[in-house]
C-alpha cells in the first residue's frame, strides 16, 4: 500500500502590474499600506535622479556644497509627504527655491517640485490646488525676471507641466471618490441585505415561537385539566367508580394528544419544506373557532360563542384564531373550576372585532409572568390591530379585546354556539 502525501494548495496568483498599479491609484492615499516606507524609497529614488541631473545635464551651474545640502533638504521632506501635504510642500519649495535662486541647475529639483504638487492635488480641495499651483508660477515668473529674463519660454514649458501635474491630481482625486462612493453604494446595498435577511429570520423565529407557544400552551393546559378531572374522579368515591367518567377524561384526553401532535406535525412539515421558504402552510381561521370552544369545554368550561363575520383576509382570521386560543388557554388555567366564557367575533366597519370574557379571578399577580399576553399583542400588531386585556371593570373577571383592521362585509354569517361543561360524577 502506497503512502499518500497530502497535497498543498497552490499558492494565490499575485496579481499583474497594472492591477496593482490601478489599486495604487484608487486607493485613498491616506490609508494606504507602507505609506512611509514607500515615500522613502521614493524620496531616495528622486534625490539619485536629481543628482545625475545635476551632475551630467548643462542647465546652470554645476551645484556646490550648498547646492548639494539644498538639493538634500528639498528631497527629504517627501518621506512623509501624505503627512499634512501642505506643510510638506513648503518644507521641500523652500531650499529648491533657494538652490535656482543660487542659479544651480534647474533641472535637477523639477521632479521634487512635481512629485509635491501632485500630492497636494489629490489630497487637497480643488480650492486650494489652484491657489498652490498659482503662487508657484507667480513666484516663478518673479524669480524669472529677476535672475533670467531671458529664460521664459523655459519658464512657460516647466508652467505648462505644473498645470499638467495639477489637473492629473485633480482628475485622480475625483476618480477616486468616484471608486469610494460606489465601493460605500455596495457595502451598504450588503449591509441592507444582511439586515434585511436577519430581519426576517427574526421575524419567522418570533413566528414559530409564537405558533408553537399557541399550540403546546393551549393543549398541554387541557391536557392537564382534564388529567385533573379524572385523578378527582378516580379518588372522589372509590366505592362509587364512575368507570364512564373515567373512560370519557381519558378519551378527551386521547383526542387532545391527537389534536395537538396533527398540529405540531403541521408546523414542523412547514419548517423542513426548504423548497418554499416562504410557505405558511394552512393558516387557521375563524371556522376553527366552534372546535376551540369544544376544547374548552372538555377541560369544564361553559363557552358561549358568537360569530358574526364571514371571508375576512386569511392573516386577519388566524390573528383572530390564535388570539380566541390563548384567551380561552388562559381562562381554562386561571378563571378557576367550571368557568363561564364569553367569546364574541364581529366584523363591522372595515374591522373584525372580537372579546373574550370570563368569569374568574385572573391571571396571578404575584406568578410568574407568560408569553401569552405578549403574544397575543404581537399577533394584533402582527395585521396592524390593537389589543387590550386586563380585569374586567366590575372587579370579577377578565377581559380581552380586540380590533382587527378587515374589508367591511356586506353579508356578514352569524353564528351562535353555546357550549356547557358536563358535569362529571
Amino acid at each position: 500500500m502506497q503512502a499518500t502525501t497530502p497535497t498543498t494548495p497552490p499558492p494565490p496568483s499575485r496579481p499583474r502590474v497594472g492591477e496593482r498599479i490601478m489599486t495604487a491609484i484608487n486607493r485613498d492615499p491616506s490609508t494606504a499600506p507602507h505609506a512611509d516606507r514607500n515615500d522613502t524609497v521614493l524620496a531616495a529614488v528622486l534625490f539619485t535622479a536629481a543628482a545625475c541631473i545635476a551632475l551630467f545635464t548643462d542647465d546652470g551651474r554645476r551645484p556646490d556644497a550648498l547646492g548639494w545640502a539644498l538639493l538634500l533638504a528639498g528631497h527629504a521632506p517627501l518621506a512623509r509627504r501624505r503627512r499634512r501635504p501642505m506643510l510638506n510642500f513648503c518644507l521641500v519649495a523652500a531650499p529648491i527655491a533657494a538652490f535656482h535662486a543660487l542659479d544651480h541647475n534647474h533641472s535637477a529639483p523639477v521632479p521634487a517640485t512635481m512629485v509635491a504638487l501632485y500630492t497636494i492635488a489629490t489630497t487637497g480641495t480643488v480650492r486650494r490646488t489652484l491657489a498652490t499651483g498659482g503662487t508657484v508660477i507667480g513666484l516663478g515668473l518673479v524669480m524669472n525676471a529677476l535672475t533670467n529674463p531671458e529664460g521664459m519660454i523655459e519658464l512657460l514649458r516647466i508652467t505648462g507641466w505644473v498645470v499638467a501635474v495639477l489637473f492629473c491630481g485633480i482628475d485622480v482625486r475625483y476618480y477616486r471618490q468616484y471608486v469610494a462612493s460606489i465601493v460605500e453604494r455596495a457595502e451598504r446595498a450588503e449591509r441592507t441585505r444582511e439586515e434585511e435577511a436577519r430581519r426576517r429570520v427574526a421575524e419567522e423565529r418570533l413566528r414559530v415561537a409564537r405558533d408553537l407557544h399557541d399550540l403546546l400552551a393551549h393543549s398541554i393546559t387541557l391536557i392537564g385539566v382534564q388529567t385533573s378531572v379524572a385523578a378527582h374522579v378516580l379518588t372522589a368515591d372509590p366505592q362509587r367508580l364512575d368507570r364512564a367518567a373515567v373512560a370519557k377524561a381519558l378519551d378527551d384526553i386521547a383526542e387532545t394528544c391527537r389534536s395537538a401532535r396533527g398540529e405540531l406535525r403541521t408546523t414542523l412539515e412547514v419548517l423542513r419544506a426548504q423548497d418554499a421558504p416562504d410557505a405558511r402552510g394552512a393558516l387557521p381561521d375563524l371556522h376553527g373557532l366552534p372546535d376551540l370552544a369544544e376544547a374548552a369545554r372538555l377541560a369544564g368550561a361553559s363557552v358561549h360563542l358568537s360569530v358574526r363575520a364571514d371571508d375576512v383576509p386569511p392573516a386577519v382570521g388566524a390573528a383572530a384564531y390564535r388570539i380566541v386560543q390563548e384567551a380561552l388557554t388562559n381562562a381554562v388555567r386561571h378563571a378557576g373550576p367550571e368557568p363561564s366564557v364569553h367569546v364574541e367575533v364581529c366584523a363591522e366597519r372595515g374591522a373584525l372585532r372580537l372579546s373574550v370574557t370570563d368569569d374568574g379571578t385572573g391571571p396571578d399577580p404575584a406568578g410568574n409572568p407568560g408569553f401569552g399576553l405578549v403574544g397575543m399583542r404581537e399577533r394584533a400588531r402582527s395585521v396592524g390591530g390593537t389589543l387590550d386585556a386586563g380585569p374586567r371593570s366590575g372587579g370579577t373577571g377578565f377581559e380581552v379585546t380586540a380590533v382587527l383592521p378587515a374589508p367591511a362585509q356586506s353579508l356578514p354569517t352569524t353564528t351562535t354556539t353555546t357550549i356547557t361543561a358536563e358535569r362529571a360524577g
